[in-house]
């Protein structure tokens, strides 16, 4: 018998209310081959990061992942992308804009955003760019450390069309080892033009 599509959703991750499109969503996503591997942590707020980025179908199938649960997941995005008619829609579904150029006020401004809410998820793509590149943005660790919440690494895995959770890594003092880490877990997985590095 073959592993469900979907897994239950643990209480206390932000979700949002019933919605029309989210039983197409959930259609779409199982008739296109798609599946989820691994679990959902039951914790109120930490930060995700999703790789490897290698095509803007991977925007496509974690929205669809996203909108087919109901998940009130928030993500940043460069201010610029936020323009008419693009802009009310990407708010729609959680977008936040920021000025890439202001780093470290970002961190700050994210952590007072886990601050205010009693559930708070943010996802962040720690590549930065669908391109291959050797080194990773650390501004997610950075705000997982100032908010003092965990870090979901989740994988795209297009050979197997999986979206999997792997396990919450807890940012430490040590940042570089923390990185390394995460680096690893990342490993085996090949996204649709590349895998990490």
């Amino acid at each position: 018998m073959s592993a469900p599509v979907f897994k239950g959703v643990p209480p206390n991750m932000p979700q949002l209310g019933p919605s029309f499109a989210a039983p197409i969503c959930r259609w779409i996503f199982a008739r296109s081959g798609w599946r989820m591997a691994g679990q959902f942590p039951d914790v109120a707020k930490l930060v995700v990061i999703a790789a490897p980025h290698s095509s803007n179908w991977d925007v496509f199938w974690g929205l669809m992942l996203k909108v087919a649960l109901r998940l009130d997941v928030h993500f940043i995005g460069k201010r610029e992308a936020f323009f008419w008619p693009l802009g009310p829609l990407l708010r729609a579904v959680g977008g936040m804009p920021i000025d890439r150029k202001a780093a470290h006020g970002v961190v700050g401004e994210m952590a007072r955003e886990f601050a205010a809410h009693e559930r708070f998820w943010l996802a962040i793509a720690p590549e930065g760019t669908r391109k291959k590149v050797h080194k990773w943005k650390s501004g997610f660790w950075h705000i997982a450390r100032a908010a003092k919440v965990p870090i979901l690494p989740i994988y795209f895995h297009y050979p197997e069309k999986t979206i999997g959770f792997g396990p919450l890594i807890y940012p430490t003092a040590d940042g570089d080892a923390d990185m390394a880490r995460i680096r690893e877990f990342y490993q085996p997985w090949q996204g649709k033009n590349r895998g990490t590095v």
